[in-house]
């Protein structure tokens, strides 16, 4: 496959939705011309990305688990520095959000490094998505897929469905906790921080486990707010199901001052995202989650893109928080950009949904399935908000994923920051968990003032 991005559009329709998975002769290309997830094993003809190797597989000399992980590219010194001066020469290799943050900040710019492909899975991971590769399809109109567990579903896409359920059910672990941070400066630069400590529990890649087993359920998942003072002792806790349109995401909230377990229909879609002073929407979280339902989703194709990737400066503990929220943007010197080729998606608000965002533009990382970059646009068709997730192979764990998501706001001049984690602990992929830690008995026994 050529990575010039493709001009045949791909049809959703349902007998492209019930088909039964990809050819056998089309899944014994995975591990052989193709990655073990799908993406395109060779460099490309101009040699600026490089083939792929495995990813990163080992830590580097020294790492200990628990340290912020160290650099394994500190080395490398930058290619190009794109600004809104030379942004135009280019422009046929960046986001509109990219293009757009360079006309409206002048001091705004990326700064490319050489591409390495370092994602990386555990071997069982890529066994899985060969397993299934022939049977994965996706069902009830493409609001969930069958025929699949463990690895990635679709890993020869054919429509935008099947591209961002990848995404959905992409590897980050089988558990996992983090002590995160967010931030919504103003736009004087000012801001006030929420710590988080998350656990999720990926049902979906449990050791043994098998579809008849999975009851609709994805990820469960679990956040505290335990700073500022006024916000802490609230827990959210979530039973992500697959099919959302069938069975709404489950999911409860602890109130520390009433001591009380509620319902909470509302964390979905394009209601407020937790304490993010209206900065994203529920949905937006991990740059997209939930019911795929209220948008037609096109797969435009593929595409080389400047995107960011291997982002160990904005998750080293060397850097404050201080050191990365500036006013309107990031600090764009410990932001590293690389070219890579991504799957393209467009989704558009079907008739007669609502949501905020009339336009949902995804770029999504050939080699791991993480989306990188949004372009989101409001009622009128304008470009409103542009999201990026600075992602880091966690190669303790063989885990591609953000260390940081920023969700800016072109008509506002403002941004929110969500999974500073550079003062705090690091990632735990060790820790053991099991559906029951995560029901509204839980909950409640874990809810103190």
């Amino acid at each position: 496959m050529k990575s010039k991005l493709l001009l045949s559009l791909f049809c959703l329709a349902p007998f492209a939705l019930l088909r039964a998975g990809i050819s056998d002769t089309d899944a014994a290309r995975l591990g052989q011309d193709l990655t073990p997830l799908g993406a395109e094993k060779a460099g490309n003809a101009a040699g600026t990305i490089p083939a792929w190797t495995g990813g990163i597989t080992t830590p580097p000399a020294g790492y200990k688990v628990g340290d912020h992980h160290p650099d394994p590219y500190a080395g490398d010194a930058p290619l190009y520095t794109v600004t809104p001066a030379n942004a135009g020469q280019y422009e046929a290799q960046l986001t509109a959000g990219s293009v757009a943050l360079l006309k409206a900040y002048p001091d705004y710019k990326l700064i490319v490094y050489p591409t390495h492909r370092s994602a990386s899975n555990p071997q069982r991971i890529y066994d899985a998505t060969k397993a299934h590769a022939t049977t994965a399809h996706l069902t009830e109109g493409g609001n969930g897929f069958a025929g699949a567990i463990v690895g990635i579903p679709f890993p020869i896409p054919q429509n935008g469905l099947e591209a961002i359920w990848n995404h959905l059910v992409r590897y980050r672990g089988i558990a996992a906790s983090r002590h995160i941070a967010q931030a919504a400066p103003q736009v004087n630069g000012s801001y006030s921080l929420v710590q988080f400590e998350d656990e999720f529990l990926f049902n979906y890649v449990r050791d043994d486990i098998q579809e008849k087993d999975l009851d609709n359920t994805l990820i469960f998942f679990k956040q505290a707010v335990v700073a500022p003072p006024r916000l802490a002792g609230t827990i959210l806790l979530a039973q992500e199901t697959m099919d959302q349109v069938k069975e709404k995401r489950r999911a409860w909230v602890y109130n520390a001052g009433r001591r009380r377990v509620t319902r909470a229909p509302d964390v979905a879609y394009d209601n407020p995202g937790t304490a993010a002073d209206g900065q994203r929407t529920s949905d937006q979280f991990d740059m997209f989650n939930g019911a795929p339902d209220r948008y037609n989703w096109n797969l435009v194709g593929k595409k080389e893109m400047i995107v960011p990737y291997n982002s160990y400066k904005l998750h080293s503990d060397k850097v404050k928080y201080d050191d990365i929220l500036k006013p309107k943007h990031i600090n764009q010197d410990l932001a590293r950009y690389e070219l890579h080729r991504v799957w393209v998606v467009d989704a558009t608000l079907k008739p007669g949904a609502s949501h905020l965002y009339s336009r949902r533009t995804f770029y999504i990382d050939e080699d791991s399935w993480q989306v990188l970059a949004v372009d989101q646009y409001d009622s009128r068709g304008q470009l409103w908000r542009v999201s990026e997730a600075h992602c880091i192979n966690y190669y303790d764990a063989l885990v591609f994923w953000s260390t940081l998501e920023v969700h800016t706001d072109l008509h506002s001049g403002r941004y929110l920051a969500i999974g500073l984690d550079n003062d705090n602990p690091m990632y735990d992929f060790t820790i053991k968990r099991t559906p029951s830690d995560f029901t509204p008995e839980s909950l409640r026994r874990s809810g103190v003032r």
